[in-house]
């Protein structure tokens, strides 16, 4: 049964604060006050308000630490249980599924297990469901993305699962292998992927011979397409579609069809990034952040041949999920970004002005909860995963 929350400072039909004249969102102590930006408004935009009053109505609750949304044609949802490896579908009433059969052995340890879960684009069609997760192998695991058709009824499953991508090498790490899919309007698909936290996974995110830290563009089946940056290149991956991230959790498309991202940094250094066909994003040579113990990491903040964030966070907000907002029913929120906040335990909103980031507001803080997956769907609302042991499908909607 739903039950309507309130949330007492987003109910409220306040005027926006104009950028010129607020002052930023956070206020708290960078972790690296010796790291400068690059230009003005690359962090800590001024403050904006959403004057549209919000409600918050919980669709289902329960759910393992989900990690993903995906909608059916008809609008029920399949959401994804990280540790678990589980598959449901969800109704609009709530009411959940059984676990769909099918679904490969994930390792769900730490930050492991089932992640993200897409729906081909031609599902009508084919009926084809895409699901990333943590593949147990021998000497360790890795990222795979597997696919499967989607059988329906009072036993749901997918079935004829097979794999069509693996992130290599493969390592012992339960940590960073990323795991958001896009799929561009060309139908090729892009994967992001960490660079597996530990020293030596980290080296390899701007080594083109290794799959840690890069987005990869495939086709649908696997296979690489022939105008991939890196194709034909000796020694490395014709995968490879960008380089040198740490760990992307968030990505989404924008009105043109480019792909934004929201990737993890360390201790201060959150980034939000353009993508660019093979373009290098600089990690770990280059960052605004600092160890978790308070080492230096980067010597420098730009250095020749590395890619800019668009905009940063330090503190960090530790971002997870993202949709660029498209619908009808929040005409102030048309081309904004929205990131779910983990440690930030907020849904993170900026306001662009061409490619720059002018706004930032942090909304539904009341919660209290770490927001893993945030999603647009068919009816205009924005629909929320909550990342805990009962976690909670949330719908937010004008009041």
């Amino acid at each position: 049964m739903r039950a309507a929350l309130t949330i007492a400072a987003t109910t409220l039909a306040l005027a926006a604060a104009g950028p010129a004249c607020a002052a930023p969102v956070d206020t708290a102590a960078p972790n690296v006050p010796e790291f400068s930006p690059a230009f003005p408004g690359q962090t800590r935009a001024p403050a904006v308000t959403t004057r549209t009053a919000l409600a918050v109505t919980e669709v289902a609750s329960g759910f393992d630490r989900p990690w993903a949304i995906a909608f059916l044609p008809d609008r029920r949802m399949l959401v994804t249980e990280k540790p678990t490896g589980r598959l449901f579908v969800v109704g609009q009433d709530g009411r959940k599924s059984r676990t769909l059969g099918g679904i490969p052995r994930v390792d769900g340890r730490n930050q492991g297990g089932l992640l993200d879960v897409e729906l081909d684009p031609d599902f009508a069609r084919n009926a084809l469901v895409y699901v990333s997760y943590y593949e147990p192998r021998k000497g360790g695991n890795g990222l795979a993305v597997a696919r499967g058709r989607f059988v329906d009824g009072p036993e749901p499953r997918l079935d004829g699962v097979e794999v069509v991508f693996r992130m290599e090498p493969t390592l012992e790490s339960t940590l960073h292998a990323g795991g958001r899919m896009v799929f561009a309007p060309d139908g090729t698909l892009f994967v992001t992927l960490g660079e597996r936290s530990i020293l030596a996974g980290r080296v390899q995110a701007q080594d083109l011979g290794s799959d840690f830290g890069k987005i990869v563009r495939i086709r649908p089946d696997g296979s690489v397409p022939k105008d991939n940056p890196f194709v034909g290149r000796d020694r490395a991956r014709p995968e490879i579609w960008s380089s040198g991230h740490r760990n992307i959790l968030s990505a989404a498309l924008d009105a043109g069809g480019r792909l934004w991202i929201g990737e993890m940094g360390p201790r201060g250094g959150d980034e939000l990034n353009l993508i660019e066909r093979g373009k290098d994003y600089g990690w770990p040579t280059i960052g605004y952040g600092e160890e978790y113990s308070g080492a230096r990491i980067h010597k420098t903040t730009q250095a020749p041949g590395m890619e800019q964030p668009r905009y940063y966070w330090d503190p960090v907000i530790s971002p997870s999920g993202m949709v660029i907002y498209s619908g009808d029913l929040f005409p102030e929120w048309r081309g904004n970004v929205f990131l779910g906040g983990l440690s930030s335990r907020a849904l993170v909103r900026l306001v662009l002005e061409g490619d720059r980031v002018v706004g930032e507001e942090r909304l539904l803080t009341e919660l209290g909860a770490r927001i893993r997956e945030v999603v647009q769907g068919p009816d205009g609302a924005l629909y929320l995963l909550t990342d805990d042991s009962n976690g909670k499908l949330l719908r937010v909607t004008p009041r």
